[in-house]
């Protein structure tokens, strides 16, 4: 089942930032797609929630080096 989820997501200041946490998201089985935005502090992932949980995305976007409220 196809799930979307929005992160508040702290620390992310450029494009680059952007990228990094995209392209650890989307590395994941189960990931649909995933867009930051650096500006509003925002992530949104869509995801296969049969495949993977909304802690799992959390913990790569920490492990990435940037916060989740």
């Amino acid at each position: 089942m196809t799930e979307s989820v929005i992160f508040t997501v702290t620390g992310m200041k450029c494009g680059g930032c952007e990228n990094n946490v995209i392209e650890k998201l989307t590395a994941l089985d189960g990931v649909i797609s995933a867009v930051a935005n650096c500006k509003e502090n925002h992530v949104s992932v869509e995801f296969d929630a049969e495949k993977i949980e909304i802690e799992d995305l959390e913990d790569v976007i920490i492990a990435a080096g940037f916060g989740v409220e």
